[in-house]
């Protein structure tokens, strides 16, 4: 990314798709990505070990399970999980979400 970027409305990034979850990038580097992504009632993402990350929920309901353990998301909820950190997400009903994975620091 060279220059900023402003997005008059977060509602034109997400694109929500028959098969789960379009993201779309919004930002990335060696150090950061940064993704907005939609799911539709009953999708998920399957629970994975990944960098340490930001997911910030937009609007809808669901589940997303962080280390075997499920936190009910909303319009409003963040949550923050170091490097490592197993997630997956269950969409209760149309759900957004901002993303920011961020890698670890070099040796």
């Amino acid at each position: 990314m060279t220059h900023a970027v402003c997005y008059d409305t977060w509602r034109d990034q997400i694109t929500y798709g028959a098969d789960g979850p379009q993201p779309r990038v919004l930002m990335a580097d060696e150090k950061s990505k940064v993704i907005m992504a939609g799911l539709e009632p009953g999708q998920r993402i399957p629970e994975h070990a990944e960098a340490a990350a930001i997911y910030h929920f937009l609007e809808g309901r669901g589940t997303m399970i962080v280390d075997g353990e499920p936190h009910p998301v909303a319009a409003g909820a963040t949550i923050v999980m170091p490097a490592g950190t197993v997630r997956g997400v269950v969409a209760e009903t149309r759900l957004a979400f901002l993303a920011v994975r961020i890698a670890e620091a070099a040796a």
